[in-house]
Order: structure tokens, then sequence, then C-alpha cells
């Protein structure tokens, strides 16, 4: 729990966040937030999984006012049960419809790549499938689609451009090639880092582009037959006490300050008028899913995934 701003006045009008990574970006909002407008501002940051966990816990007595998930299925769920408040920045006029409702907006966005180490024995792959290859056996990790929203989504990528039969078939190619599921994104990436294993499968790209840019012997690569990205909503839980400055928060997020911000942690900033420092949407070769109808699936996807996978 990072506390941002002291003092019994701070403490009463203290905001609290709840929020996928990373770290450093909301720590950093948080802190601006707090020089702008005097209002101090509680962090508790953690995984998707983690942090919605923690909402289910609390959903007798709900202690955040603003919750940023890096699931965008994490977002509609809470709306659909009723447990949103209605509030549409007018800082999101220029993040794109298919990026906002009246109920959550997009922070930022992510896709999912191919991280491959420069320093393996391994070749550069350009697609999915090639991990399937036995010049990858034993060399690649994927996150497990249960602790990472990002991960999930690509798993209803596959299933909507190659079909049930052709991602099915597919992951056991990959699991019998010898990957492995070692848990959320950053225990699948590090492996990696370290010269263990030389391919993630479904890194999401922010963090690795974050890291090659200090100085990290990977490339991130986004395979030709096309990648999903996953949209980072940000919203307002309907039990706050504090409506006015939980939207205060969401309007600086989405201010040019808050997207540059975005932008430094290389996540696509949400609005469409801010310079990214990795490629955007209009670069990226993308598949089109339906996010509500694969949601409605996902236990069963999971399900099959685990099947497939040996990975409980």
């Amino acid at each position: 729990m990072l506390l941002l701003a002291t003092g019994a006045s701070a403490q009463a009008q203290a905001l609290t966040v709840y929020s996928a990574g990373p770290d450093a970006l909301i720590e950093r909002l948080a802190a601006d937030f707090t020089e702008q407008t005097g209002i101090a501002v509680n962090v508790f940051q953690s995984t998707t999984g983690q942090v919605m966990a923690r909402l289910e816990a609390e959903r007798a007595n709900p202690l955040a006012d603003v919750v940023i998930s890096a699931s965008w299925d994490s977002a509609t769920s809470l709306a659909d049960e009723g447990l949103l408040h209605e509030y549409l920045s007018a800082n999101a006029n220029q993040v794109p419809d298919f990026l906002k409702t009246d109920y959550y907006v997009a922070q930022g966005v992510s896709a999912l790549a191919l991280v491959w180490n420069r320093n393996s024995d391994s070749p550069a792959p350009k697609d999915w499938s090639d991990l399937t290859d036995a010049a990858y056996a034993n060399q690649v990790t994927m996150p497990d689609p249960a602790q990472s929203g990002a991960a999930f989504e690509l798993v209803t990528g596959l299933l909507t451009s190659m079909g049930e039969e052709g991602t099915w078939s597919l992951l056991e190619a990959l699991v019998d090639n010898g990957m492995i599921v070692p848990g959320p994104n950053a225990r699948a990436l590090n492996p990696v880092l370290q010269g263990a294993k030389s391919v993630v499968f479904g890194a999401v790209d922010y963090i690795s582009l974050g890291q090659q840019a200090d100085g990290e012997a990977i490339d991130v690569i986004f395979p030709e037959s096309g990648t999903v990205i996953a949209p980072r909503p940000m919203m307002i839980l309907a039990s706050t006490a504090q409506p006015d400055e939980a939207e205060q928060f969401v309007d600086f997020v989405l201010s040019e300050q808050g997207q540059k911000r975005v932008a430094e942690s290389y996540l696509m900033p949400a609005r469409d008028d801010i310079d990214a420092l990795r490629p955007t949407l209009g670069e990226l070769t993308l598949i089109d899913v339906d996010a509500e109808e694969m949601n409605a699936q996902r236990d069963a996807i999971l399900s099959r995934f685990r099947d497939v996978t040996g990975h409980q």
C-alpha cells in the first residue's frame, strides 16, 4: 500500500485507487495528481487477478474508489452487475469510441507479442506457430490466462482467427514441444530475460518494450498473422463516497499530462492525439474479437486450456 500525502486534512479526503501494473506508472500518476489537486491518494497495485479478488473480498465493505484493470472484461462484468459509477470525462473526447463507455474508459492500451532473447540459440520467430518447431524445444513460456487478463485475450484472439480446432491443436503442439505456463506475466518473462528460456508466447508488450529500452537483449515481435490488444479500463465504483474526487482523478489520467505518463510506460495512450513511444493500433495487424461472447465462455475456455496444457 502506497500513501501519497500526509496530514489529517489529506487523510480525510484521501482517494483509494486499485491498479494493475505497471507500479511505477500508477505511483507517478498518483503523485502528479496529488501535486496538482492536493488530494491524497492511497494506491494498491497488483495483478488484475489479485485486484479483482480483493474487490470481491471487500464487496460488503468496499474500500476502493477508482479501479484500473488490465482486462476489459473485468470492467464489463462490474458494469453488468451495476457496481460502477456512470461518468464519461470530457478529456475522453480524443479517445476512440471502442475504448470508452459511459461507465469506464481506457487508461492506455497494450498488445500481445512474442518476446525473444537475442542471445539465445533459437532463431527469431515471426509468428505464433513458429514456436512449435524443434528449434524451440523446451525454450518457450506462456503466461497463465487464468492469472493474466491479457493472456486470456490472446487465447480468445486465437480462437477467433484459428477456430477451436486450430487453437487447441496449436497449444497442444506447443506443450508437446516443452512450453511451460509458470504463472502471471512476470513469471513467464523472467526466464527469458535470464536466458533460461528463449521466447515468451503472448507477452504483454509494454513491459518488454520498457526493458528493451533499458538495455535488455530482447526483441518484441508482433506476429504477422495478427495479435490482440488489451485495453486497460479505468472505472469508478458506484460505492465511492468521493465521486467528485474520483472523477477528478479520471480527468487527470486522461489529461495531456496524464496520458504522457502513460506513454512513458510504453503503453499506447488511450487518447489518439498523444504521441506513443511504441507501435500503435494503425501499425499492428489486429484480430477483431467479440469480447462479450468470449467473456461469456471464460470458464469453459480456461477449463479447456487447463486440460490441453496440463496446467492447474
